[in-house]
């Protein structure tokens, strides 16, 4: 093995972040234990929320609804309809600011008023609207969904708290908008699944769950409703639902060294800490402290370390430039590396997204066996997927299947299949407000 390899490995392995001291089963039992406790409403670091959405019931065709997205910085508004060929058609489709997003906090009536003066052109369009809304949010029985809190430097704090649909009626109120709405909320991990279930056409699936790996990191997936001791005073009676897992707050993981020095330097040290190993949030700044011992350590020529050592931030797309193109003189990592740094440099940030990877993994199968699903390779565990940084960070998509294919299939004969959608928040919108019917 070239030396300066194994000089990385090594380095990896003494501050217990390389991805050979990580075991995919020990992960996903304790993933899968996490959930369990979850469902019973015992102390979890995974919220385990009922959606109160049972995705299995039959969709009309070629009927228009309205969708709305309301993402980190944009708010998408559009109206589409479901062909015979579980097809999507997207029309009126139009792009504007999240509100609260411009550095100023808005009053809650102004932000709910923004909305409604967004969608005045598609109004009329139907009586249902599916609502994407992709943050912290307890839903509710009636398709409603109550805001936690806002996360992707949202400011509005008054909207907290509020009743998400039922104050945008209320803005619609005041807009004078005519007619009867029925808004159903749900958040785009469950917007994944919902699109991932049509335009199959040939195909069958056992089963169907949410991934989504971008900015941050979450999963769903289809729960037996009797299993959901949490809510067994509910009046849902369907029997099954879907169950935002809220993955990212996973904290059983085994924290390495560096995670712990990186997370105690983050605004909420406590919070979120499977999501600080791998999501695109996330992914440089840990890099960044990766390195910086790096250097401390004598790992990296004296001019690179003290470049290292100069930097306040790494971006991640920079890092994952030089993943990509490790000798492109335009990658602020690449053009100040020796040809010994560059070999240490790129097995240290490789191996980083190698354990992303399999904790991804871990997590994955978890949600999968909970399912008791997928048995029959001809009708696999559909996983639809969403996230630039599944898709684009070098390797993670790949070496995440592997590690999932190979540890569900040979342990336990279950077998998986992603897909992935175009504007699937629209789409899994548009599902929830047609099943709604």
């Amino acid at each position: 093995m070239n030396r300066f390899v194994q000089k990385g490995k090594d380095f990896l392995y003494r501050y217990e972040m390389d991805p050979d001291q990580y075991d995919i089963e020990e992960g996903s039992l304790l993933f899968l234990d996490e959930m369990e406790r979850g469902l019973r409403g015992e102390p979890s670091s995974l919220m385990m929320l009922p959606t109160f959405l049972a995705g299995e019931g039959d969709i009309p065709f070629n009927e228009p609804v309205i969708v709305l997205d309301a993402g980190g910085t944009n708010f998408r508004v559009a109206s589409v309809s479901i062909t015979e060929k579980g097809e999507p058609l997207i029309n009126n489709f139009k792009k504007f600011p999240m509100p609260g997003t411009s550095g100023h906090p808005v009053h809650r009536e102004d932000f709910f008023d923004a909305i409604a003066e967004y969608i005045k052109d598609v109004i009329d369009t139907s009586s249902k609207i599916g609502f994407c809304f992709s943050y912290p949010t307890e839903m509710l029985e009636n398709g409603d969904g109550k805001l936690i809190t806002f996360t992707k430097e949202v400011k509005a704090p008054e909207v907290e708290g509020s009743v998400i649909g039922q104050n945008l009626l209320a803005a619609f109120k005041r807009a004078g908008y005519r007619g009867k709405k029925k808004i159903v909320i749900l958040n785009d991990t469950t917007a994944a699944l919902l699109a991932g279930q049509i335009g199959h056409e040939g195909k069958e699936f056992d089963t169907y769950m949410g991934f989504i790996l971008g900015t941050g990191l979450n999963c769903s997936y289809v729960e037996k409703t009797n299993a959901i001791d949490k809510i067994k005073d509910s009046s849902f009676r369907e029997a099954h639902q879907i169950i935002n897992i809220e993955s990212g707050k996973f904290a059983r993981f085994k924290d390495g060294i560096i995670d712990r020095e990186f997370t105690a330097s983050t605004d909420k040290p406590e919070e979120s800490k499977f999501e600080k190993k791998i999501s695109g949030a996330y992914q440089g700044p840990l890099a960044l402290a990766v390195l910086k011992r790096a250097a401390t350590d004598n790992l990296l020529s004296k001019s690179t370390a003290l470049y290292i050592q100069s930097l306040n931030s790494l971006e991640t797309k920079t890092m994952d430039g030089f993943l990509h193109a490790p000798y492109n003189p335009l990658n602020s990592l690449a053009k100040i590396c020796s040809a010994d740094d560059r070999v240490v440099m790129y097995t240290l940030l490789d191996r980083l997204i190698e354990r992303a990877a399999k904790l991804t993994a871990a997590s994955l199968a978890a949600a999968v066996l909970k399912t008791e699903r997928g048995t029959n390779p001809a009708r696999p565990v559909c996983i639809a997927a969403d996230g630039t940084t599944f898709f684009r960070t070098k390797g993670l998509k790949f070496r995440t299947e592997y590690y999932l294919k190979h540890f569900l299939e040979e342990k336990y004969n279950v077998y998986t299949e992603f897909t992935t959608r175009e504007d699937a928040p629209l789409i899994g919108a548009a599902v929830a407000a047609l099943e709604q019917s």
